[in-house]
Parts: structure tokens; sequence; C-alpha cells
């Protein structure tokens, strides 16, 4: 999968005073561990140390740990004293967020309260409030207390940006975009402001002036990760507006380098891969930036237009500039094994193994150079090993289902590794590249699966045509190849250009190679053959 890369019981704790079992295996930083220690020991020696839970509390919040910082945040609350209010304050302020970051709205909104009662005047418990009322729907409460906010400072960005959400959910364009405008007026040079109010505009569909907010605060500053990620998240849900925005601007400044970059790496991420290469070309002619990433881009581009020996030239090219980086390696060893050489492509694979033996790709690659070579038991220990370098992708415990299952005559472990697949969090129930109904499939739920890929594809927006190509690997794989050619036209129909996909790639199980002798799927082809560039 292409993934765009851009420059992110409490009474039992009381007696025991420790640290949270289990807290130290997801905090890795060596300096937080030794202050969490430190805590430990002071909690050991005096359990009622109210000071230490909270700063506790705090470490842990500031590393996501959420369940360990509730715990100890609610015993911070136990054991202070109504006195301190100070600490009491900072507590129920600490809890609240928790609450918010867990969608725990209602038990936030009861702590800010607490928190307002004792310092009514406190700026960041009202701003605090009047955010979680708004998430909770509770816009008109929302909307007094950003009024509040404006009391306290005529000039608040926050409450101004507060005021312009309300109007929108009050369906009040006109006051919204009031209030947008007076928020810029307040910090015209602060790029955060743009990003604010782009995700006004966005909510108000007004999609173009939400790209050229964004595209303005890049031009303020361009080192801005927020803005950068924002942009390129824009590109996933409205493709068309981003390129707009980003085409817009280099007309205005051409020689501004980071425009054209981040049209050609968005069009990239979503397999329009003409464009791309044409942007990232332009770059080096103009010598716009003299970056060895940009060769390994295009080489990515033509090795899915299937052009591979153009590709090799472009990602040796890059490889002769540095030879430390794993991913050109595999994908040097991706090129070869496409052009049918297996032994060059081998010592491509060896060679990221070498750079980085921990590299979950280049294991996965290394694997796929000894399926073809038949050695299933070593590509299955580097399966293995990629695994446990990346769990959370399931397309490593779907290859490694399929390779016990077809290769090694061994379902039982294949089935534990399909179950394992349904069990990968960060995805989302409807997002095409958890792979979930491939894995439904293989556990023999072909009802599931079915549903699966009708809610992608009835509900989720297929802007690129990568929800439609998997399914059309799916319902290839499931024989219904009358289902798998429609969803084939819609995924080319929508621009999806990787041809090494449609015509090469048989990695695995997830492949169109059964449509390929179909001559429906070769008209197809020859229908759409512009998207590739011919």
């Amino acid at each position: 999968m292409n993934k765009l890369k851009l420059y992110f019981t409490a009474g039992v704790l009381v007696v025991a005073g420790l640290a949270p079992e289990g807290s130290e295996a997801s905090i890795n930083n060596p300096v937080t561990l030794a202050v969490i220690q430190v805590y430990d020991a002071a909690l050991r020696e005096n359990p009622n140390d109210y000071m230490t839970w909270y700063k506790r509390a705090n470490e842990y919040y500031r590393h996501s740990e959420y369940v360990h910082a509730l715990d100890d945040v609610n015993n911070a609350l136990a054991f202070a004293p109504s006195s301190d209010s100070d600490t009491r304050f900072q507590a129920y302020m600490l809890r609240a967020g928790i609450y918010n970051q867990t969608g725990k709205h209602d038990q936030a909104l009861a702590d800010l309260e607490s928190a307002i009662a004792i310092d009514p005047n406190s700026y960041a418990a009202i701003y605090q409030k009047a955010n979680t009322e708004f998430e909770l729907g509770n816009f008109a409460q929302a909307r007094t207390d950003y009024s509040r906010l404006q009391r306290i400072n005529s000039r608040s960005t926050e409450a101004a940006i507060g005021l312009a959400r309300c109007s929108v959910k009050e369906n009040n364009l006109s006051a919204a975009t009031d209030f947008l405008q007076q928020a810029v007026d307040f910090d015209p040079n602060n790029p955060e402001i743009y990003v604010r109010r782009a995700s006004v505009r966005r909510l108000m569909g007004d999609h173009n002036g939400a790209v050229d907010d964004l595209v303005l605060a890049i031009s303020l500053n361009s080192k801005d990760p927020k803005a950068i990620e924002a942009l390129v998240e824009y590109g996933n849900t409205n493709y068309a507006a981003t390129i707009a925005g980003l085409t817009n601007a280099i007309q205005l400044a051409p020689g501004n380098g980071l425009y054209r970059y981040l049209r050609a790496s968005i069009a990239q991420a979503h397999y329009n891969y003409i464009s791309a290469i044409n942007d990232f070309q332009q770059i080096i002619d103009d010598r716009l930036y003299n970056y060895h990433g940009i060769n390994a881009s295009i080489a990515r581009c033509l090795y899915g237009l299937g052009r591979y020996q153009e590709a090799l030239d472009q990602i040796d090219t890059a490889l002769n500039a540095t030879g430390t980086v794993p991913e050109y390696y595999v994908l040097r060893s991706q090129i070869l094994r496409a052009m049918g050489r297996h032994e060059d492509a081998f010592l491509a694979a060896s060679r990221t193994h070498a750079v980085d033996p921990d590299y979950a790709p280049g294991l996965v690659e290394l694997a796929l150079n000894y399926i073809d070579k038949n050695d299933y038991q070593q590509a299955a220990q580097l399966l293995g090993e990629a695994n446990m370098t990346d769990a959370n992708d399931p397309s490593i415990y779907l290859m490694r289902g399929w390779l016990l299952e077809n290769y090694l005559n061994q379902p039982v472990a294949a089935k534990n590794f399909y179950e394992q697949a349904l069990d990968v969090e960060g995805y989302g129930d409807r997002n095409i590249k958890s792979l979930r109904g491939f894995a439904l499939y293989n556990l023999g739920r072909t009802d599931e699966a079915d549903q699966w890929f009708d809610t992608i594809l009835t509900s989720v927006p297929d802007n690129d045509g990568l929800n439609n190509y998997y399914a059309a690997c799916y319902y290839s794989m499931r024989g219904d190849t009358d289902r798998a050619i429609e969803c084939a036209e819609r995924s080319l129909k929508a621009g999806y250009s990787d041809n090494h996909n449609w015509m090469s790639n048989n990695d695995g199980q997830i492949n169109v190679g059964t449509l390929r002798d179909d001559l429906r799927f070769l008209r197809l082809m020859q229908k759409y053959n512009s998207i590739f560039g011919n």
C-alpha cells in the first residue's frame, strides 16, 4: 500500500504506589522511564502524596497513556485537600483533557465545570468547556462560552473561530464568514489562523476556500507540518479541490518548488502517476530542489505505469546519491522482479536487509523473493519477523496466512493469522486498506465479506479508484467475474493508473490475475489506455 510521506483498581494502586502494570511497554523514552521510576519510589514512601500522583498523571497524559493517567489523576483528586485549590483546579483540567481525548465529553464537561467553580475567569477552562459543548452538540451553550472568552479578551482568535463554528452549525454562514474574517484580522501573519479557518471553511462546504487557506498557511511558513499534513489529508477527501488550489498557487509562484512538490506527491499518492511524473521532472529541470527522493518518487510512478527500465534508471540514480535508504532497495527489487531478473532482485532485497534488518517492507520483499525461489519456510520466517517489526499491517498477516495455507499445509495456523488481520487497529471499519473483507473471506465468512465490500463501495467515496481496485481483486478471487469487471471499470474511470497492479502483480492472493485472460478486461485496459500515458 502506498503511503504519502512528507518532511507525526485505583485502591490497589494507592496501596502499592507503583506504575500501572504494562505502562513501560508503551513508553520507550529512557528519560521518561527514569522520571516515572522516581515517581514510583516517592509513592511507595507516601501513597497519599497527591502532588506526585498528579505529576505522574501528567507524564502519562503527555505520552497518550490515558488509562494510566486517569488512574493517577483520580488518586490525586482523592487525596488533594480542598484547601489546595490550585492543584485541584489543574487536576480537574487534566482529567477533563483525558475524558475528551477518550470521547467521554459529558464527564469532561462535569470536570470543567468543577474547575470553573474554582476559577470562574480561567480563559483555558472556559475555552475547553466551549469546545466540549460544541462536541456534544450544545451549540447555544458553546456560543455563550465563546462569547465569555471575548469579554475576557476582545481580540481572542479562539473565540472568533469558535463562534464561526457555532454559526455554521446554526446554518448562519454569513455570520460564520464575518467571525472568520475577524479572527484573521486579529492575527493576519500567523499561519495557524489560516489552518483553523480552513477547518471551518471545510465545515461550510467551501472546499476551494479551505485549500486556499492551507496553501496560504504554507506560504507564511513552508515548514509548518500542521498545514502540510492538513493539505495532504484534504487530498484524500477532496482531491480535485486540493489539486486546483495547488495549481493556482504554482501559477502565482512558479519558482516555489514546494507547491509543485506537494502537488506531485499528492498526485502520486492517488495513483495519478503521469501528473506526478511531470511535476517531479519539472522540479529537476528547473533545479528547484536537488533531492534524491524525487528520483525515487519518479521511479515509483514509472514502476506503477509498468515502465520498468525507466523506473530502474531512476531508482539507480537515487541509490547512487545515497545507498542508505532501505525503501529504495525495496523498490529496486520490486522493479527487477517485474522484469524477470530474479537473481538481481534477490540481491537488491538482501541489500535492504543489510541496510536495515528491522525494516518491515524490506523483510516482506525478501520473503517474496524466497517465494519466487520456492523456499517457503524461509519466506514464512521473514514474514514472521516483519510482523514482529510492524504488528499493525494487515497485509502481512494475510500474506502469512496465504503462504501457510497454500504452500506449507498449515490451515490452522493460517486461520490464526487471518483472525489477527481482523484485529489490527487504526484503520476503522470503512477503510479499504484494512483489507478486512479479504480476511473474512479466508475465514469462510463470505456473507460478512460481501457485506463489508458492499458498504465500502456504496458509502465511501472512491476518489482515486483504489476501493474499486481492491473490490475487483476480491470478486475475481471469489469467482464473481462479472462483478469484478464492473469494479475494474469504475476504478479505471476514477483514474487508478497502477498498470503494474492491473497487468503484472501476482504477489500473494490480492490481485486481479484471474481477469487478465478475460477479453472484457483487456478491452477495458485499452479503453482507458490514456491514464497510463499511452
